[in-house]
């Protein structure tokens, strides 16, 4: 009898502590049935590794305040992930354990382009809500009814950002583009993006150079644009690469302001730029300094992401996209009456599609955001420019 007790009390003090349910509730035996799965597919490495790697942080701190809000109609919500690595053959692999080992409702991520392109045409086939929270090539959602993207494709993006140019009165006749050829956004970016609205803009381009991610030394590259020096430099690649780029114009004397899409929407990126990096300009759909929300939501995720000893600590556009991925499924969870029965997961997955594909207006923490018929989130872009080792807001543009 006084194990029995024993077990009661502790099981009591474990419900009160962590929150989830109150000490009045069933037997912890029962907590399995009251469960609504979502997978996650991260990326631990790759080539985007420094703005994939903390948004897992996000995705518990929106799974936590669901939670201890009261869950999905009383069910909690849990997280299962799997480590693509940044490979997409790997996210396949982790999609089909999520999906048919674990059997979860719904799936964040994966993160870049490349991943998504295979991920999305496999999660159609299985029938499962797949939303990336950066993947931002040109209309990768757009042939499939179960895929999304929180994020706005970079030509939407960069347009913006020229917008902010031409009313900040910069320096814009002349551009040069750098990108990487082995990366599939970054390549994007360098072949059609970037030219495509440049030319839109009026702006002369003058000559293109490309890199390999993995190159050390920049110094061809830059000698190319020196020889033929322009306003704006406009780069296709991860923040890594960006990095070398700027240092490696800066050492031989290049002025060009460096221009780019969200590929490089690190926030600690002004840290790691110094000097260099002065006069940067990129558009962006989370800007921390915004509002006391955003604030709030900063301030929170810098406290657990030094917890977690990460490497990076202040919450980045896609931290961001996959706090609010976590908020869409439990709103459209409980559009959908979700159960969580297996039994029921082929008509849950899909009610659950059907209530994403009606959001409208979603009050997320980075501004209002709508989901287009492409799949795409409709949101609004910040722009922001590198000052004194500080990003300062240069424009904002509504959704749409």
């Amino acid at each position: 009898m006084d194990k029995v007790q024993d077990g009661i009390r502790t099981g009591l003090v474990l419900a009160a502590t962590i929150g989830w349910m109150s000490v009045a509730s069933s037997a912890v035996g029962t907590a399995a049935a009251e469960e609504l799965l979502i997978g996650f597919l991260t990326a631990e490495t790759g080539p985007f590794v420094s703005l994939s790697k903390t948004n897992e942080i996000a995705a518990r701190m929106a799974l936590e305040e669901i939670n201890q809000a009261g869950g999905v109609d009383g069910k909690m919500l849990k997280l299962l992930t799997f480590d693509t690595a940044g490979k997409p053959d790997q996210s396949v692999v982790g999609l089909r354990k999520l999906a048919e080992d674990d059997q979860v409702l719904a799936i964040v991520g994966p993160f870049s382009s490349a991943q998504v392109r295979v991920v999305f045409p496999a999660a159609e086939r299985i029938g499962v809500a797949t939303m990336s929270m950066a993947s931002s090539a040109p209309k990768l959602a757009a042939p499939f009814t179960y895929a999304f993207r929180n994020t706005s494709d970079e030509g939407y993006m960069f347009e913006r950002l020229m917008r902010s140019l031409e009313a900040a009165k910069y320096p814009m006749a002349t551009a040069a583009v750098a990108f990487a050829t082995d990366d599939v956004i970054s390549q994007t970016m360098g072949e059609k993006v970037l030219p495509a609205i440049l030319k839109q803009h009026g702006v002369d381009i003058k000559l293109s150079v490309d890199f390999r991610l993995q190159a050390f030394d920049f110094s061809p590259q830059v000698s190319q644009l020196k020889s033929q020096p322009t306003d704006l430099v406009a780069v296709g690649s991860p923040p890594e690469a960006a990095i070398k780029l700027v240092q490696e114009l800066r050492r031989q004397g290049h002025p060009g302001r460096l221009v780019a899409g969200s590929t490089i929407a690190d926030p600690d990126l002004p840290t790691r730029m110094g000097k260099d990096g002065d006069g940067t300009i990129i558009p962006t759909t989370f800007f921390e300094a915004l509002n006391e929300r955003t604030r709030q939501f900063g301030a929170e995720f810098t406290r657990r992401a030094k917890a977690a000893n990460a490497e990076r600590g202040l919450a980045s556009q896609f931290d961001a996209a996959t706090y609010d991925i976590v908020q869409f499924y439990a709103f459209a969870m409980k559009q959908a009456k979700a159960t969580g029965d297996r039994a029921k997961v082929a008509a849950e997955r899909t009610a659950i599609r059907d209530a994403l594909r009606q959001i409208k207006g979603f009050p997320s923490i980075e501004g209002p955001i709508s989901i287009g018929e492409d799949g795409d989130a409709l949101k609004p872009v910040y722009v922001i420019e590198m000052q004194d080792a500080k990003w300062r807001l240069l424009g904002t543009h509504p959704a749409g």
